[in-house]
């Protein structure tokens, strides 16, 4: 049985015309996209539409396309099959998903190929993520597009309107409108006690699993879902771990990234806390570090700052810590400068968020680089997500870490040509063995002002975690 949406019409009224503003001269055409089987065809993953038709309409549809050009929008819908009233309930009718959604008409599906009679050319549209409906996508539009997005070379190259139409889509959803606010809230709401549920659950000699179904357990009673699969895990040092099989003891610290999906708006946090309910003097005074530069550059979350430079500046004050700590030898800006700080901080300082947790990445650096800017060949800054000025309405991540990889501090090649013969005091380092990683992230709100972080309710100062962990075990 298909959702309706949870915003009035209008929301999706006023989406869809500003995007004809921006696309003027062209027919729109956006895909659904379909449930992908897991086995065999009946038995599926939950459906989960398009983020740009999700954006334009406000619900899901399986295979749905919408169609539309200046003020006048359509919606084609597959007919239900015999028998779906039976397994899947009644559908709402074709008036009320028309009155729902705000479109001029809905269609069936059947007759969509009626509409090219403007000419394929003339039509814009995006490559779904979905492999069937890119083949169909292809079919009917004459795209040769790749199946697959290749995570090295990137999406699908895009030419003339379709390339149009995605810098429309990226110009409208990198600025949420008040619709999208309320729904990332409730995300971060639902996110806050997800954690808070995690912390209490957690003791030495229990498996991380059990972290696992306490945070998700939060999100379902609420009507939600993991916006992606959670990593909880005592082995921090893998950046996206999603294995749960491992046992937690006392001494280990547990990374938890885990963010709650509220009506397919995403939230995205990270808190690392101590299995036993203490940190350690060295878990501690790590712990400090990596905090410190997180709320240095929440704090330069402003209009008009370049993002690339607020990365820099949390790896800035990540790296004076280490040299603080002794960790590091040398000035910190030349250590950055270097890329000495990729050695503990490898990743991005974080990226854009809203439908997608990592907002519009199905169109790759075209979406998070403005166009005069490229990726970086610096280990580390290479993986930046982002790289835009920021303006009010966008919505960030900002979570810098600290990581013993083995491969890295192996110097088996990860981190090009940078030599850390003087910067780096191994047997300092070897003083701090139980610190595997520790990660803080929040979603920042760029405003007229100063910051708004949605996700602050959420602990992250180490007495208040410490209070938390394991109170909820064995009560």
């Amino acid at each position: 049985m298909l959702s309706l949406p949870t915003q009035p019409p209008e929301v999706y009224q006023e989406r869809r015309l500003r995007l004809a503003t921006r696309v003027a001269g062209a027919t729109t055409m956006i895909f659904a996209g379909r449930a992908r089987p897991r086995n065999y065809a009946a038995n599926t993953y939950a459906y989960r539409p398009d983020s740009h038709f999700l954006y334009l309409v406000g619900c899901g549809i399986q295979q749905a396309v919408l169609v539309g050009e200046g003020d006048i929008w359509e919606l084609y819908l597959p007919e239900d099959p015999p028998g779906a009233a039976l397994w899947h309930g009644e559908s709402p009718s074709l008036e009320e998903i028309a009155a729902r959604t705000g479109v001029a008409r809905v269609h069936a599906l059947r007759t969509l190929s009626s509409r090219l009679h403007v000419g394929a050319d003339r039509i814009a549209t995006v490559p779904a993520i979905d492999p069937l409906t890119r083949l169909s996508q292809g079919a009917l539009l004459g795209r040769a597009w790749a199946l697959h997005d290749d995570a090295e070379l990137g999406p699908a190259p895009l030419t003339g309107g379709d390339a149009a139409l995605a810098d429309a889509l990226i110009e409208l959803r990198l600025r949420h409108d008040d619709a999208a606010l309320q729904h990332l809230r409730a995300a971060a709401e639902g996110t806050y006690a997800a954690h808070l549920a995690g912390m209490a659950a957690t003791a030495p000699g229990r498996l991380e699993h059990a972290v696992v179904a306490a945070i998700e357990a939060e999100m379902l009673a609420r009507g939600m879902q993991p916006a992606y699969g959670s990593i909880v895990s005592v082995h921090g040092e893998v950046l996206h771990n999603e294995g749960h099989g491992h046992t937690m003891a006392a001494g280990d610290l547990l990374l938890v990234d885990a963010g709650a999906e509220h009506a397919g708006w995403a939230s995205d946090v990270t808190r690392t806390w101590p299995v036993s309910g203490r940190y350690t003097s060295t878990q501690r005074d790590l712990y400090q570090v990596v905090l410190a530069a997180q709320r240095a550059a929440i704090e330069r979350v402003r209009p008009g700052a370049r993002y690339r430079d607020i990365h820099l500046y949390a790896a800035l004050e990540l790296t004076r810590g280490l040299v603080e700590l002794g960790i590091f030898r040398g000035e910190p800006e030349g250590l950055v400068e270097r890329g000495a700080h990729a050695l503990f901080f490898p990743h991005g300082l974080g990226h854009l968020l809203g439908l997608d947790v990592h907002d519009m990445e199905d169109l790759g650096d075209r979406a998070g680089y403005a166009p005069d800017r490229a990726r970086a060949q610096q280990f580390g800054l290479g993986y930046l997500r982002l790289d835009r000025d920021l303006a009010p309405g966008m919505l960030v991540t900002i979570e810098p870490g600290f990581y013993q990889v083995p491969a890295i501090l192996a110097d088996r090649g990860l981190c090009g040509p940078f030599d850390d013969s003087g910067a780096l005091d191994r047997a300092r380092l070897a003083a701090f063995a139980d610190v595997r990683g520790i990660r803080i992230e929040d979603d920042v709100l760029c405003t007229e002002g100063a910051p708004e972080v949605l996700t602050a309710a959420i602990p992250k100062d180490i007495e208040a975690i410490e209070r938390l962990v394991g109170r909820g075990v064995g009560a």
